[in-house]
């Protein structure tokens, strides 16, 4: 005796309500419309081989009308609406036509072959559904990590309100294990962040006050108050979701090529499936029978569903691919370039260097110490927002000063203040020079050789009397050399850097990340006019930036890839790439990834053609029947659609 809890009926009872069964039934019409039709198909069989003719004519009608509904009102509308032919048309003018042909000269099997196109024709599209679904499911899976609502903190107190009705300036509370619900800096607390989501990087990073979070992404061990600087629509993850959703809606040039192609090939199909009808009796003595027969097969085997499905299906499986990376790819048009691309020019502040500067060497003069020439210059440069300014604070922090007065800064020249009634001056070596007398020689010589190697040298002087400076370098990214010499490997020709930065700095970071030719002291416009001259010569060429500066060049490049994290909102919106980790070695994954795709293109538009030229000859050799041809056509389909769906895998 069958027992169930009082549980395991209320989930039953949930599966099987209304609802639940609507949204099922709406999900998967195609597979249930197969289904329902291949069962009509096999008991009408079954009726015609037990000699039931009446109900073998009730039932194959009701497989046709069940299984070619949806494939006929599509061709019909595209046929009135647009003027076209379409694939579904022919399909099911030639299921229509075997049917005739069968109840004409009382041969019954042909209508059992027409049914079967039907069949297979509705089986094929409930398998290519299938696949463009799960596709989709990796794509969409990014709406899933958006919140509906944050917790906000209003008057001392948590309110959860609609993520729409954030401002800037909000400060949310975010407890461990919480979806961060939109980008914003931290202002209290210390939590680990799983940003695997957005950046593609698995291993989660410790953030803290000062530091920013991305929506989307998953609060650790910590609870964090985070204060709300941009809005929710402008936020990261946002941005994320309208690039996948446009390129999802762009076609390729070589998806529109085949789109155009097929309305031309539709047509020829069609006259010559006419001239197949009429001509061979005269010519080849074929009977009106197996003419007529042999022509229906010459629709059906000549259809190109096979080749329309051969590009759009792995250009969205490599997008979605990508976008598990943490590589979006606005379109498949520069999933395709990005596999031939034969140069690359990248930018230097931010993109080969993190473009975060810091303090790299400290020296004083004879009876100092390194930690008073830092803690001076600390002292004005606090009052200052400069990023040399920010460095060197950054460096004092865990020393003990306090912040001088009277500052003044002198843009692009230095900074001075008073500190405990002395004059402190920090800056160049020309704008030291007006407040003391001389220099001393042995920090000229240390300072050469640093600007040689690419540092920014500050000088700090007290009370007309220098005591020492402190240099200051743009970090390499660690991962920069590396990357560069795998896309040497990979067959990239040219690898150029673009900076408007000085000779001498350009030159020493460049050498330290392999890269012989550089282009420096650039103007935006220059940088354009670098990317031309490359074009001309290379034909595919990327740029690789993050600035505004860049975006000029980013858009003239065949490909423009954007580092996703530190980029400007403008560089996002003009880069076909964006890379959400900021990491240099993602651009030979999305290489790899396009090479991949444009060879699956490749095998996919050679099995396509290859099955339709097969087939065709089996038909005029009488090798082909109808339902042959229809395994023959749609299994190529359903074949160039499964192999498609390889780019999904990593």
């Amino acid at each position: 005796m069958l027992r169930f809890s009082v549980r395991e009926c209320a989930d039953l009872t949930l599966m099987l309500s209304p609802q639940r069964l609507n949204q099922f039934t709406k999900e998967h019409t195609e597979a249930l419309t197969a289904i329902l039709c291949g069962v009509l198909l096999f008991f009408g069989w079954l009726a015609l081989h037990l000699n039931f003719l009446g109900w073998a004519l009730l039932l194959l009608p009701a497989a046709y009308i069940i299984g070619g509904y949806e494939s006929a009102r599509e061709g019909l509308t595209t046929l009135i609406k647009e003027k076209e032919l379409d694939v579904d048309l022919l399909m099911i003018v030639a299921a229509l036509g075997a049917a005739i042909l069968g109840l004409w000269q009382r041969e019954y099997h042909l209508i059992i072959d027409g049914a079967i196109l039907i069949l297979i024709f509705a089986m094929s599209g409930a398998l290519e559904s299938y696949a463009m679904q799960r596709t989709e499911r990796n794509i969409r899976s990014l709406m899933s990590l958006t919140q509906e609502t944050a917790r906000v903190l209003r008057f001392g107190r948590e309110e959860a309100i609609a993520i729409s009705q954030l401002k800037v300036g909000d400060e949310i509370v975010i407890k461990p294990g919480e979806l961060i619900p939109t980008d914003g800096m931290i202002v209290s607390g210390l939590s680990t962040i799983n940003q695997a989501a957005i950046t593609g990087e698995s291993i989660s990073i410790e953030k803290t006050v000062g530091e920013e979070v991305f929506a989307g992404t998953l609060n650790g061990y910590g609870v964090l108050k985070v204060k709300v600087h941009q809005p929710p629509e402008s936020s990261l993850l946002q941005r994320v979701i309208r690039l996948v959703e446009q390129a999802q809606t762009e076609a390729p040039p070589s998806q529109q090529f085949i789109e155009r192609f097929e309305r031309g090939y539709a047509l020829v199909i069609v006259v010559a499936g006419l001239l197949l009808t009429i001509v061979p009796p005269f010519i080849l003595d074929w009977t009106w029978e197996t003419t007529i027969y042999r022509a229906l097969t010459f629709l059906v085997v000549a259809s190109p569903c096979a080749l329309m499905a051969a590009i759009m299906p792995t250009l969205l499986s490599g997008i979605a691919n990508g976008a598990r990376q943490g590589i979006l790819f606005k379109n498949g048009a520069q999933l395709e370039l990005i596999g031939k691309v034969r140069a690359i020019a990248f930018d230097k502040t931010g993109t080969l260097t993190t473009g975060q500067v810091q303090v790299f060497q400290i020296i004083s003069v004879s009876g100092y110490t390194q930690e008073y020439v830092l803690k001076v210059a600390a002292t004005v440069e606090s009052c200052s927002e400069h990023p040399i300014g920010e460095a060197i604070v950054q460096a004092a922090h865990d020393l003990d000063w306090s912040r001088a007065v009277e500052v003044r800064a002198i843009p692009g020249e230095g900074i001075l203040g008073i500190h405990e009634h002395q004059q402190v001056i920090v800056g160049k070596a020309r704008f030291i020079q007006q407040y003391v007398t001389d220099l001393p020689g042995e920090l000229q010589d240390s300072a050469n050789l640093l600007e040689q190697e690419g540092k920014t040298v500050v000088w700090v002087a007290q009370s007309e009397q220098v005591l020492g400076l402190i240099a200051i370098a743009d970090q390499v990214r660690t991962e920069a050399a590396r990357a560069i010499a795998r896309l040497k490997k990979l067959g990239v020709e040219q690898i150029v850097m673009l900076t408007g930065d000085n000779e001498r700095t350009a030159h020493s970071v460049a050498q330290a990340v392999g890269i012989n030719q550089v282009y420096a002291e650039l103007l935006p416009e220059d940088k354009l006019h670098v990317i031309r001259r490359l074009q001309k010569e290379y034909q595919t060429v990327a740029m690789v930036g993050d600035g505004i500066n860049d975006a000029p060049a980013l858009a003239q490049a065949s490909v423009g890839i954007a580092m996703g994290k530190i980029g400007s909102d403008v560089v996002l919106e003009t880069a076909d790439i964006v890379l959400m980790a900021d990491r240099l070695e993602k651009i030979e994954a999305a290489m790899r990834l396009g090479k991949r795709a444009q060879a699956t293109v490749k095998q996919n538009i050679a099995i396509a053609l290859g099955f339709i030229i097969l087939l065709l000859i089996g038909n005029f050799l009488g090798s082909v029947n109808l339902p042959i041809g229809v395994i023959g056509h749609e299994g190529s389909t359903v074949l160039v659609t499964l192999s498609g769906l390889r780019l999904l895998r990593k």
